[in-house]
C-alpha cells in the first residue's frame, strides 16, 4: 500500500518520546526545531537529553511507559531499545487513534522518517516506504550536493516577492504566471550571479 506524503505542522503541538538513548535524542532535535512541546517518558537520559531537561526545552518524565502517558498527545515517538517497549508504545498510540513511529520497526509505525534535505524553508523529504533507508540516505546525498545551501536565501527572495505581489492588487492569474517565472533556473542562475556580484572580494578592506 503506498504512502501518503504530508508535511505536518507540530508547533505548540504535545508529542511524546518514549526512550532517553540517542535514538531518542536524534528525533528530539527535529521535534524542537518544528516548534513542538516535547515530553520525555525514560527512566534515564543520556547527556544530550539531560542538557535540554535543564534548558528546559523538553519535560522529563521519569518512570516506565505506561498507556497514560499518552494523554493529550498529538504525536508519538517509541525510540527505546527494547521491541516489546516499542510495541507497546505503538498499541497505546493505536488504541487512542494517534500517529505513532517506532524507530526501525516499520511493522509498528504509522508514518516513517523520509530522509530530509533542508535548506531553510525548502525540504525535499524521501521514502522509500520502508523497503531501503540505505537508497534513501544515499539519495539525499545526492540532493544535497544538487541544492546547496544558496537554494536557501533564495526561497527567502521567492518568499518576500510572493508577498509583495499579493499586496499590490494584481489579478490572481497574473501573480501566478509572474511567480513561475520567478521560480525558474533561469532566474535561479540570475539570483546567483546578483549574489556574487555583491559579495565582497577576498581580501577587500
Amino acid at each position: 500500500m503506498g504512502l501518503f506524503p504530508m508535511f505536518v505542522k507540530l508547533a505548540g503541538r504535545k508529542v511524546v518520546v518514549v526512550g532517553g538513548g540517542d535514538t531518542a535524542a536524534g528525533k528530539v532535535d527535529g521535534l524542537l526545531r518544528a516548534g513542538a512541546t516535547v515530553v520525555i517518558v525514560s527512566r534515564a537520559l543520556n547527556l544530550r537529553l539531560a542538557a535540554l531537561v535543564r534548558e528546559n526545552k523538553i519535560a522529563w518524565r521519569e518512570k516506565e511507559f505506561a498507556p497514560e502517558d499518552l494523554r493529550g498527545a498529538f504525536l508519538v515517538i517509541a525510540a527505546t531499545s527494547v521491541p516489546s517497549v516499542n510495541e507497546s508504545v505503538y498499541q497505546a498510540a493505536e488504541s487512542r487513534g494517534l500517529l505513532c513511529n517506532a524507530v526501525d520497526d516499520i511493522q509498528n509505525c504509522h508514518f516513517y522518517y523520509g530522509a530530509v534535505v533542508e535548506r531553510g524553508d525548502l525540504q525535499i523529504a524521501i521514502s522509500t516506504n520502508g523497503k531501503s533507508p540505505s537508497l534513501a540516505q544515499r539519495l539525499r546525498k545526492e540532493l544535497e550536493a544538487q541544492f546547496g545551501p544558496e537554494y536557501e536565501s533564495w526561497i527567502e527572495w521567492l518568499g518576500a516577492a510572493r508577498e509583495v505581489l499579493r499586496a499590490s492588487g494584481a489579478r490572481q492569474g497574473q501573480n501566478k504566471q509572474v511567480l513561475h517565472n520567478l521560480a525558474s533556473r533561469e532566474m535561479f542562475r540570475r539570483f546567483l550571479q546578483e549574489v556574487n556580484r555583491k559579495a565582497p572580494t577576498k581580501g577587500a578592506e
